[in-house]
């Protein structure tokens, strides 16, 4: 046996005497303790392989390796050399703060193997030398025969050889919310799906009824399940956006303002300033250049943005991705209950006359046969109970049958007191159809129902309002396959009387039946998924379905939510298809049915080649290696695995897609505010810069000492700069298009901004500097000082929004910010006119005149911003830009 890819598509097709001589193995007695102690040394333990873990310092170290962090490190190096131990501690400690979070989260990230291997079952009951054992599930070795119960965890790849009512939940493989009924026949030929290869139980999948028994065709590795395992362990996480722009936005700052305090110093030397005083204030600059408190504002922004998203039910596991969302251009989703409600609900109703129970209001059942008899069909030939907190639990078909007869008014155990139910024909995948045969008045009925090419051709007569009539077998078989063809699972349901009791044999009960009716299901697409994907569009993201049903219910699903259904894609076409015409298509497809794992991410990649930032969802193993490729992985919180959730960056504790929309908003209300923080910041640093490099070339004295700058970038910095960090959300956030993810944090305008805004806040500066030594006024470099750091507090309050005017949105809406601003410049105050902080500062108290033209001029700070941003929404910059506009 190969264990090859190529040789499990084919494992299906063989019939189980070929395939048991081929590995060599009795089926009535299994392997001999050799030839499985053999075949262990052959084919190794039946377990998921892992890679040694990277050394938990390596992980710890590498969090350092960020070049902001690096720019950081160099800054609190320049700090401790000028003796500024304080500044040079805040800083570290920053840093190392940062790096524990991102060691941490790195270290959740490493349990998804973990939670894989957990899934796979402990332990198997085997046929070995004519005997019944229980072994450990990792001594499992190809050719072993394996039987099945109810509640087994499947601990290897089986081709079943003996089913009997074997029903397996595949969905954390396939996606499908339905039990899978299995076969032990062989199929036909060919590479099939996952969800089509009936004869087959795969590793990890669970036994949700019946029996079987099956002979192992693959194991650990080899299996479906260690398949997804390698792809997962290959898997790379990239980037966020925020991660990538920062990266940039620091070697950008770090040589800009290398190059501009290195001319600083060289200028102020020629022009024949103190070479020490001159070299401690470039330094001071370098220092003061620098935003210290950005990696503080992005922790406490996306810490408060994984708060606020918790209260809208999303949890988050990795801080950037609360970020990230704002940068997402695609949503690829599963179907089964995030775009549904992952429940079977009776939408059709077709029996003299269809009724639609998707409609508002639902119509009445009428009191006319054949509606009463095909309703006690739907509640007595039923195998769902009712639990005493009035939940129904049992297969999804059965609760949903059981369901609409009980809101019809058919409750199943007020029936059954006068139909007591005598025996049954259970389903099976040959005959595709079920009966139950209960006591009915002086005699016996048996109801029937299952697929409707099975049971129709049954049918002798319909039951109508005057009895049974003539029937039309051919017409109603094209009804249903018209109630097919918009997604639904179609039952066919009849009945037959007797007057004594049958035998228990299906060619006499499963005769001469009269028809009822047929029954539509389908899993319900949510209500509010539409709204959201609609929300969505308006956006600029484009929402994908990625599921493992059948195409024709992936279909219907979409039509419902206003997606294009028609334009779908299944597993098989998308295997047919090479990379560059799948390339070609990717943009134009919606939907995606019947896929493997390994397609999914093959889906994710190519998105990501047309250079779109792409956020998958999903819930079961299947998912995992894609969530884990994916921008951003998105797990369910309610019916979801370990594996995946193990792999996502967030998990979605009501698995709801509307709520993955709400999310979107706020991560662009976080990059916002990120955003205006590094505008408020890099202008204030800007200012500080114009007016240090300025003054020399205008004739005037070096303006501030080194304590100045350190002074203005603390409380500028600090606390106004934290506030912006819980701004609110701007208008027409979500009519905005994406942000591109390579786009550079400067884009639209702000690096424009940051120079012109900064050089008109140093012309301030230096404009009071050259009023008071040109009046005499011995108080020039506090005034300087002063009119420096309150001018930065001011404009603040306008860097709120980058293009809307701060006082038509509400200039106290942000209370955090106000707050910061008054304390700011208490402490301001504080320095000039505390008799202890004179001496510290090097400040004198300002006389009353003095004063009122520093808070006038720093006053018009406030107004030069809000010109700036009159004058971009009267020109915008490019049509791109002004579509940003709130």
């Amino acid at each position: 046996m190969t264990g090859t890819r190529e040789k499990t598509q084919q494992w299906h097709a063989q019939a189980a005497d070929a395939l048991a001589a081929e590995l060599g193995v009795e089926l009535a007695t299994g392997l001999s303790a050799a030839e499985v102690a053999a075949r262990t040394v052959k084919f190794g333990p039946n377990a998921l392989r892992e890679k040694p873990p990277r050394p938990r310092w390596r992980m710890f170290a590498d969090q350092f390796a960020d070049f902001m962090i690096l720019v950081l490190l160099v800054a609190a190096v320049l700090s401790g050399l000028m003796g500024d131990a304080k500044d040079a501690a805040a800083i570290i400690v920053i840093v190392v703060l940062n790096a524990g979070i991102g060691f941490v989260q790195e270290l959740r990230a490493a349990k998804a193997m973990a939670a894989l291997k957990k899934m796979a079952g402990s332990r198997a009951q085997v046929r070995r030398e004519g005997q019944s054992l229980d072994v450990p599930a990792e001594e499992i070795v190809p050719g072993d025969v394996l039987l099945l119960e109810a509640g087994d965890v499947v601990a290897a790849d089986l081709r079943l050889i003996e089913v009997a009512q074997l029903k397996l939940d595949e969905s954390l493989l396939t996606g499908e919310a339905v039990p899978s009924e299995k076969t032990a026949a062989a199929l036909t030929a060919g590479k099939l799906p996952l969800g089509d290869q009936r004869n087959i139980a795969f590793k990890g999948t669970i036994v949700s009824y019946g029996r079987g028994v099956g002979i192992v065709v693959a194991t650990g590795m080899q299996t479906e399940l260690g398949k997804i395992a390698g792809i997962l362990d290959a898997a790379v996480e990239p980037a966020t956006p925020l991660q990538k722009r920062l990266a940039v936005f620091g070697r950008w700052l770090l040589i800009a303002t290398l190059a501009i305090c290195a001319a600083f110093f060289v200028i102020c030397l020629l022009r024949g300033q103190p070479l020490v005083l001159m070299l401690m204030t470039a330094v001071s600059l370098t220092v003061a250049a620098i935003p210290e408190a950005l990696p503080a504002v992005v922790s406490i922004s996306l810490a408060l943005g994984a708060r606020r998203m918790v209260q809208q039910h999303v949890l988050v596991r990795r801080l950037p991705a609360v970020e990230t969302l704002g940068s997402v251009t695609y949503i690829c989703s599963d179907k089964t209950g995030t775009l549904t409600e992952n429940r079977m609900r009776m939408v059709v109703l077709h029996a003299t006359r269809p009724l639609r129970f998707d409609a508002e209001p639902p119509p009445e059942i009428p009191a006319s046969e054949p509606w009463p008899s095909l309703m006690r069909a739907l509640a007595l030939s039923n195998d769902a109970t009712r639990n005493e907190d009035g939940t129904v639990s049992g297969d999804p078909t059965e609760v949903a049958l059981f369901k609409a007869a009980f809101d019809a008014g058919f409750a199943k155990a007020e029936l059954e007191k006068a139909a007591e139910r005598v025996f049954e024909l259970p389903f099976d995948s040959d005959r595709k159809r079920m009966s139950t045969v209960h006591r009915h008045d002086s005699g016996f009925i048996a109801y029937t129902k299952g697929a409707p090419e099975s049971v129709l051709p049954l049918c002798r007569a319909a039951l109508g309002e005057q009895g049974e009539a003539s029937f039309d077998d051919k017409a109603m078989l094209s009804t249903a396959e018209g109630m097919a063809a918009e997604g639904l699972r179609v039952l066919a349901v009849a009945q037959r009387h007797w007057t004594a009791q049958p035998h228990k044999d299906e060619q006499g009960i499963e005769a001469e039946l009269v028809f009822l009716g047929l029954i539509g299901l389908i899993d319900p697409a949510r209500p509010e998924a539409q709204s959201a994907i609609a929300l969505c569009r308006s956006a600029g993201i484009r929402a994908v379905m990625i599921t493992g049903d059948h195409p024709a219910t992936a279909c219907a699903v979409a039509r419902q939510l206003g997606m294009q259904g028609e334009a779908v894609l299944s597993g098989p076409q998308l295997t047919a298809m090479n990379d560059e015409d799948f390339a070609a298509r990717v943009a134009d497809i919606e939907v995606y049915a019947r896929v493997d794992p390994a397609q999914k991410i093959r889906i994710v990649e190519a998105l990501q080649k047309r250079g779109e930032f792409v956020a998958m969802t999903g819930d079961g193993v299947n998912d995992a290696p894609a969530l884990k490729r994916a921008d951003i992985g998105i797990a369910m919180g309610k019916g979801g695995t370990d594996v995946a959730r193990e792999a996502s960056s967030l998990i979605l504790l009501d698995d709801n897609f509307a709520t993955i929309v709400q999310a979107v908003r706020e991560g662009r209300r976080i990059f916002d505010n990120i955003r205006k923080f590094i505008r408020y910041a890099m202008t204030g640093n800007s200012a500080e810069i114009w007016t240090l490099f300025l003054a020399p070339l205008l004739g005037l004295p070096i303006p501030l000492l080194p304590i100045h700058l350190l002074w203005v970038n603390l409380i500028t910095d600090g606390l106004p700069g934290l506030a912006l960090a819980v701004e609110p959300a701007e208008r027409g956030l979500m009519q905005r298009p994406p942000r591109p993810p390579a786009e550079n944090i400067f884009a639209h305008g702000l690096w424009q901004s940051i120079l012109i805004v900064g050089l008109a806040v140093a012309a301030l500066s230096l404009g009071v500097q050259a009023w008071a030594i040109e009046t005499g006024s011995a108080h020039w470099q506090t005034m300087v000082f002063t009119v420096l750091t309150l001018s930065q507090l001011a404009m603040v309050l306008g860097m709120r929004s980058e293009r809307a005017s701060v006082f038509k949105a509400g200039l106290f809406s942000n209370r955090p910010l106000i707050g910061a601003v008054l304390i700011s410049v208490a402490l301001q105050m504080a320095t000039l006119y505390v008799p202890a902080l004179n001496t510290i500062f090097r400040t004198a108290p300002l006389s009353f005149a003095e004063l009122a033209i520093c808070l006038l001029l720093s006053a018009l700070a406030l107004f030069i911003v809000e010109l700036e941003k009159l004058l971009r929404r009267r020109w915008p910059r490019s049509k791109r830009h002004s579509q940003r506009a709130a």
